[in-house]
């Protein structure tokens, strides 16, 4: 017997038989529909098997999704301090993800490796088009390939699991609730509903580029399904008024919409840049606008873990930001 389901917007609907899926698009053929043996979701009024036809025919493959659509998904976060996301996913539904990112799957989904993001975009045009939209994501410190996972099944309900590199919480963004775009650091992302684009976004500024912690390039994701990024330690969100501008540590910064002001500003004074131990520059976030921000970034964590690692006799460095090097390990006594 065919398995059918109906695709309305935000509505999914389903599984029907065949009698009963014929009835559901006379009552509303405005929509989609998969069964299986569809690549992907087709409009309900191109497919002949609903249109009262006994006898089922090949369909020629329209557009799998609408410019800027991607798949509805279902997922939970589980985990305090080291969480992973579930996605659960309906026939035909699909998630990308950074390649090594999956914990676990059930065995009906299909994994698939391939360059670019799976968005409709990027799996336009020829094979040097998508070679180039993979490059970009090499410049973000990314790997070349994502990971497509793919409910090839014919009905119920399946779960695949990611789970971040590093301690952490995980951040959820539906990209329709804010613009269909965010910016947000280079290693930040972690998975998203298939159809959300993964590129690159250029500081125009030489100084934000150059001290923003960043770098010129970071991140864009584009679309209007949900995007799961991965934040250090304890993250909050702020909403910014317009005109209302809040100062931030640059590696404290994990995403923010297209709307806010992104620049960077001298850490005050002489004694301050030497003596606070904070750096020489900070961030500068001017509304309107939505950011989000993480209490340990992974640089510092880092960073700490290096200069506490034994690196020659009597012991390593404990020092962190501060402009006094090896005379604060004087100071300290590390070097007796």
């Amino acid at each position: 017997m065919t398995t059918w389901y109906f695709n309305y917007g935000t509505d999914r609907l389903g599984p029907f038989d065949n009698k009963q899926a014929i009835d559901q698009a006379r009552q509303n053929p405005n929509g989609y529909c998969w069964r299986q043996g569809f690549s992907d979701w087709l409009p309900i009024q191109q497919v002949a098997e609903l249109q009262g036809n006994a006898s089922p025919f090949a369909v020629p493959p329209p557009p799998p999704m609408s410019p800027g659509t991607a798949h509805e998904i279902d997922y939970q976060i589980l985990g305090e301090d080291m969480q992973f996301v579930e996605i659960e996913l309906d026939p035909g539904e699909s998630a990308v993800a950074e390649a090594g990112a999956m914990m676990y799957k059930d065995a009906v989904v299909h994994m698939e490796t391939i360059f670019g993001d799976g968005s409709q975009k990027s799996s336009q045009g020829g094979f040097m088009d998508k070679l180039v939209g993979a490059g970009k994501r090499l410049l973000t410190g990314e790997s070349l390939f994502t990971t497509v996972f793919t409910h090839t099944g014919s009905q119920g309900k399946v779960h695949v699991a990611f789970a971040a590199p590093y301690p952490g919480t995980i951040i959820v963004a539906k990209l329709s609730d804010y613009g269909g775009r965010l910016i947000c650091q280079k290693d930040s992302f972690l998975c998203a509903a298939k159809g959300v684009q993964i590129g690159i976004h250029f500081q125009k500024k030489i100084l934000t580029g150059l001290f923003g912690g960043e770098g010129f390039i970071m991140q864009k994701l584009e679309g209007t399904g949900l995007t799961f990024l991965h934040a250090g330690g304890t993250v909050i969100q702020r909403d910014l008024k317009p005109g209302e501008t809040l100062h931030v540590d640059t590696g404290c910064l994990v995403a923010l919409t297209d709307s806010v002001q992104y620049d960077i500003q001298q850490a005050g004074n002489v004694k301050s840049i030497i003596f606070g131990g904070e750096g020489l520059f900070f961030a500068t976030l001017t509304g309107p606008g939505h950011v989000w921000l993480q209490s340990l970034p992974f640089s510092r964590m880092a960073g700490r873990m290096l200069a506490a690692a034994p690196q020659r006799q009597g012991g390593g460095g404990r020092g962190e930001g501060s402009l006094l090097g090896g005379l604060g390990d004087l100071l300290d006594g590390d070097n007796f």
